[in-house]
């Protein structure tokens, strides 16, 4: 019996796949024999920038190359996002951010495309944000604080930590969710934002515990409620928003966590994820974050995804509800 005749269209095209296959398979086992790039698109100090921090130390320490973090900040994050866009797809130049969805939601024109320039690796985990008060303003609950908004609409005012920030966006969900308007008073960092609540010249402002939780601890602000699914470890006293009254619209997901170009070898993007996850694991790293405020937020590839471009739609449609000016 003679052997089957090779279509050599079909063998090509199978010994072209076994080729890319194996040479994917080769670069995850290579990947990473030099330093690692860990561009963070936001000042020395931010969240972002110290949980990046952490997690490029601990990497360093697992896989034997040194994961250098870099400081891109400007253009509200977009410089440094570019450049990780536009790097080589080898798994060497990576993103550690969370507000890629702002971005894409207040910059009309960016240089990357946000959806199909990135791949979602890694989620940190979530910091969340508490409504802080000064005790001078007599605000108990967040009912107390909803209740002045609606008494006399447009009275209140927040700050924030400047346009575009976590602290902005999450007192813009709080405000369309318990249908009330607020005037923003946005400053250059959160210091100056919670100084001026502090000093009760504004109502209230979404902060970190980072940020916050001194001033709590001392009596000088109150916190009212945290943005997030669940209360917070650090202060499981306060109640979060959706126990406050309000709905699931009110949580803004303040997060951080790798991205790597879109073209980026699937075996790689599935070691990073790993080589992260048991980053994470580590009773150092877990120290660490505890200490910033930080939930875990365990997700696989496919999920945080989904979480992501979900975060991406949810900015984009905050930003049109709540008519924030574009740029």
């Amino acid at each position: 019996m003679r052997a089957a005749k090779r279509h050599p269209i079909r063998y090509a095209a199978m010994l072209a796949c076994l080729a890319i296959g194996l040479s994917s398979a080769a670069t995850a086992q290579e990947w990473p024999n030099r330093n690692v790039t860990v561009v963070v698109p936001l000042g020395a100090g931010s969240a972002s920038d110290i949980m990046a921090r952490v997690m490029a130390e601990q990497l360093t320490k697992q896989v034997g190359q040194t994961f250098v973090v870099e400081n891109r900040p400007g253009a509200g994050g977009t410089i440094g996002a570019n450049q990780v866009a536009k790097a080589a797809p080898d798994g060497y130049t990576i993103l550690a951010y969370g507000a890629l969805g702002t971005a894409n939601a207040l910059y009309s024109k960016l240089p990357y495309d946000t959806l199909d320039d990135f791949t979602p690796v890694i989620a940190f985990g979530i910091q969340p944000l508490s409504i802080v008060t000064s005790p001078s303003k007599g605000y108990k609950t967040l009912q107390d604080l909803i209740a002045a908004g609606k008494a006399k609409p447009g009275s209140l005012n927040y700050t924030s930590a400047g346009v575009g920030t976590a602290s902005h966006f999450a007192a813009v969900r709080f405000l369309v969710s318990a249908g009330i308007e607020a005037q923003h008073i946005p400053y250059k960092g959160a210091a100056e934002a919670v100084t001026e609540v502090v000093a009760g010249r504004a109502d209230f402002s979404p902060q970190i515990f980072t940020t916050t939780l001194p001033l709590l601890r001392d009596g000088k602000l109150v916190a009212l409620a945290v943005s997030a699914q669940k209360r917070t470890a650090i202060m499981p006293e306060v109640p979060t928003t959706v126990e406050a009254g309000l709905k699931a619209d009110s949580i803004y997901p303040f997060y951080s966590g790798f991205f790597v170009p879109s073209k980026t070898p699937r075996a790689v993007v599935e070691k990073l994820h790993n080589e992260a996850v048991k980053a994470l694991q580590a009773p150092a790293v877990q120290d660490r974050l505890k200490t910033l405020g930080v939930e875990p937020l365990p997700m696989n590839l496919e999920q945080f995804d989904k979480f992501f471009r979900n975060d991406v739609a949810e900015a984009a449609a905050l930003v049109k509800t709540a008519k924030i000016p574009t740029q």
